[in-house]
């Protein structure tokens, strides 16, 4: 993911509306049972099981990246869910909490090797995708469990624009691609829906 325009926020907003999109998600995960590793997901290619591998990975590397410890291929590396899958998400979500909060400046480069070889980017930036990350992720998990999901509107309107600066393209279906190519939004389009169909995903999964 590669986003053109400057977020619309300093780092201390887009770090409060990260760390509040990824507790408001993690209220969701803490609601998988062991029953419902198996479920899909809008993330055709994982299990609820596999998405929660990725989405701890992910804060583990960019807990790393706010570190200075990006580059290291280890720190992304996803690993098996096991029996502890829920309280493993949660400490990985503290990590990354604390990580951010220590960031003091928002042009401190990010190592963010998913990216490409090399690729960096200044901390603003770099919170930013983890946000829009973690709200669609959000989303994911509470329709992999048939919940709904609502997060609070300021948090939407913080992350509507850096959906909508993603840009598309038949980039968006090579393998391991991060969205899908966007979706045309039906009827009168609620902020979540644009995110979601800029982002690749239906509103109405699984139907």
């Amino acid at each position: 993911m590669h986003i053109d325009r400057d977020l619309p926020a300093g780092l201390d907003r887009v770090r409060d509306a990260d760390a509040r999109a990824v507790r408001y998600g993690a209220g969701f995960v803490g609601r998988v049972t062991p029953g419902d590793l198996g479920r899909p997901t809008p993330c055709t290619r994982w299990s609820l099981a596999e998405l929660l591998a990725h989405m701890t990975a992910q804060h583990r590397g960019f807990a790393a990246a706010a570190a200075g410890r990006g580059d290291r291929a280890e720190a992304w590396r996803a690993l098996p869910a096991g029996a502890d899958v829920v309280a493993e998400y949660a400490a990985a979500c503290d990590l990354v909490a604390e990580a951010f909060a220590a960031v003091g400046s928002a042009e401190r480069p990010f190592a963010l090797p998913e990216f490409g070889p090399g690729a960096t980017f200044p901390a603003g930036r770099a919170i930013g995708f983890h946000f829009i990350d973690y709200v669609v992720h959000g989303w994911d998990v509470a329709r992999s469990l048939g919940l709904p999901y609502a997060p609070p509107p300021e948090l939407l309107d913080a992350a509507l624009p850096i959906a909508l600066a993603v840009p598309d393209g038949e980039h968006r279906l090579a393998p391991g691609s991060a969205f899908r190519p966007a979706l045309a939004p039906l009827g009168a389009v609620r902020p979540l829906d644009r995110i979601l169909t800029a982002l690749g995903r239906s509103p109405q999964w699984p139907g």
